[in-house]
């Protein structure tokens, strides 16, 4: 049966009552008057009783019960085929056959739920038709046309290879209307607002933020359209409510998901929406393009992390070492470990940092029920946290067996919150702060927790502040030149004793063994460092002090690395030694 609600080249039963051949007649609705906005496909006049045989549906019948039945019975049964056909809408004039409208053709158009007009004055057939011929062929002229500039538009886009966020932003701009564009998983990977109204996050992305099902209730008005190709299906394109389209919003979705479909055939690529999606969220949140917490929640919960009732924290991930592979290989293992150990319960949204492309670092926002204990640090600080176990476990599933000895994955976990602005902070945070000082390490995985850390973690979100900058360097300043310097009495190392001391100031055998230096050499550095500073190493305000400017300091100068029980994995330090410079000098070229 022919669909009257979906878009296509035609004319209203209302547009057609107020067509001058039509008002010439003295229209009156007897019936329909809520099926009104039904499309006129054709006009096609009606005598005698076997019209029904040349009606597909969709037509105005024009007639006037010329050669009808006079008998009750036989009059129903042809006003029932008649409107069986389901026509757009019935014209009946009144006067030359008629006197009035039949009551069983006004119980057929009821039943059915077809519009039934009565004219009461003679008119011209031909002309109506002529007239309704005139503007349908108008009509599908100018939706061909549209068609085709969409279509071109779209090919053009193709060509380019412009990005899927992009192709969004002109669908919604072709359809005055927010267009969103969503994964297999109802995750929102794009969407835009269109029109001539500021966006509207709360609004437009309501739906995907909540329970609801889009593909059992979808909102009347709305468009929707799948996104597959050879029998793969991607995702869903939809269309909120917005301006008619002359070719038809639905046939401008469609082309729409053919072009993407038609893109993602091309990229093999198979997380292209994903990191799409979780670009364009991190760019909001770190560059505070946002009005609200609420506002972000929403996104965030559109994008795939759940919000309300949950426990948040920013993380960065990273590898260190040679990964003896590609940096992409590195990139996905990590990202597909984290996910693995976050799932089934947490949910985590990944990105890459932008700013810091050289060092591979991986941004992540993770979510977790309340009490999750992947959410939270270790208790005890000898045991390592549950999230960096999972992380371990899952790594070293997915790592090649070529993968050299010396690489490692760094974890670094910030605070975590209940709230967006805790979440905000939480991950500029840890992002800050570089690479803390180890707290714990489990087969591959070296874990710097925040919760651990309090103080690394301030100074170091504080480091890159001229303030901060300048303490760190006016402290420091005399080691640091004293390193540069070569010759009798300068061995380059005076940072690194200081390191190792501050890490064990009550223990300077283990500083000693930590510096690689033999305690008589050890306790002549300490003497020199104490000289050139003018301080007292055994007071608690200088130690306090050197370590805050040493963390400031951060990536700077040399650090010793705080391990609870290396593991079985891990290189000889000169060779790690060897690995890190070989790194820096990588990043600084």
């Amino acid at each position: 049966m022919p669909d009257h609600t979906t878009e296509s080249a035609g004319l209203s039963v209302a547009a057609v009552l107020e067509l001058p051949e039509v008002l010439a007649g003295q229209p009156e609705l007897i019936t329909g008057s809520a099926a009104l906005d039904r499309l006129v496909r054709w006009a096609h006049v009606v005598a005698g009783t076997g019209a029904a045989a040349f009606l597909d549906g969709g037509e105005l019948l024009l007639t006037t019960g010329a050669g009808w039945p006079t008998d009750s019975e036989l009059l129903a049964a042809v006003t029932d085929t008649l409107t069986g056909t389901e026509p757009a809408a019935v014209m009946l004039e009144l006067g030359t056959h008629l006197a009035e409208v039949p009551p069983e053709l006004v119980r057929s158009c009821e039943a059915s739920g077809v519009p039934l007009i009565a004219l009461h004055h003679e008119v011209r057939f031909v002309q109506i038709t002529q007239r309704i011929h005139q503007r349908i062929l108008a009509t599908q002229t100018e939706a061909l046309q549209a068609r085709a500039g969409v279509h071109a538009m779209l090919t053009e886009l193709g060509l380019n290879r412009s990005p899927v966020d992009y192709v969004i932003e002109r669908l919604a701009a072709t359809l005055e209307a927010p267009v969103v564009l969503e994964d297999s998983a109802q995750r929102v990977v794009a969407w835009a607002a269109g029109g001539s109204q500021p966006p509207d996050p709360e609004r437009i992305l309501d739906r995907w933020s909540s329970a609801a099902s889009l593909a059992a209730t979808l909102p009347a008005g709305w468009a929707r359209v799948p996104v597959e190709a050879r029998g793969t299906r991607w995702g869903h394109l939809t269309a909120l409510p917005g301006s008619p389209h002359p070719a038809g919003r639905q046939t401008v979705l469609e082309l729409g998901a053919f072009a993407l479909a038609l893109g993602r055939l091309a990229d093999t690529g198979e997380d292209q929406w994903l990191q799409l999606s979780s670009k364009q969220l991190f760019g909001q949140l770190l560059g505070g393009r946002f009005r609200s917490d609420t506002e972000l929640a929403v996104q965030l919960v559109a994008g795939g992390l759940p919000v309300a009732g949950r426990r948040l924290l920013g993380a960065t991930l990273r590898g260190s070492g040679d990964f003896g592979a590609h940096e992409s290989l590195e990139r996905a293992i990590l990202e597909t470990a984290l996910r693995r150990a976050v799932s089934p319960e947490g949910s985590a949204i990944l990105t890459p940092d932008i700013d810091a492309p050289r060092e591979g670092t991986l941004l992540a926002l993770l979510s977790f029920p309340v009490n999750d204990p992947r959410s939270t640090s270790s208790e005890r600080a000898e045991r390592v946290p549950a999230l960096a176990e999972r992380f371990s476990h899952e790594l070293g599933m997915l790592l090649p067996d070529t993968t050299p000895s010396v690489w490692r994955a760094q974890l670094s976990l910030g605070l975590s919150g209940k709230r967006i602005g805790e979440l905000i902070a939480s991950l500029e945070r840890v992002r800050a702060a570089g690479s803390l000082p180890t707290t714990a390490t489990i087969g591959r995985v070296i874990v710097q927790q925040a919760e651990r850390q309090p103080l690394a973690y301030l100074v170091r979100g504080l480091a890159a502040t001229p303030a901060v900058q300048e303490f760190a360097a006016d402290i420091l300043g005399p080691l640091v030149a004293h390193d540069r310097e070569s010759g009798p009495g300068h061995s380059g190392d005076l940072l690194r004793v200081l390191d190792a001391y501050l890490a064990h100031p009550t223990n300077r055998s283990l500083a000693a063994q930590q510096a690689r230096l033999s305690r008589s050499v050890f306790y002549q550095r300490i003497a020199l460092i104490e000289d050139l500073l003018g301080v007292d190493l055994a007071s608690g305000e200088t130690i306090a002090t050197l370590t805050v400017a040493l963390l400031a300091r951060g990536d700077q100068g040399p650090r010793i690395t705080r391990t609870t029980a290396p593991d079985s994995h891990d290189p000889a330090p000169a060779q790690a030694d060897a690995v890190s410079a070989v790194k820096a000098q990588s990043r600084s070229s």
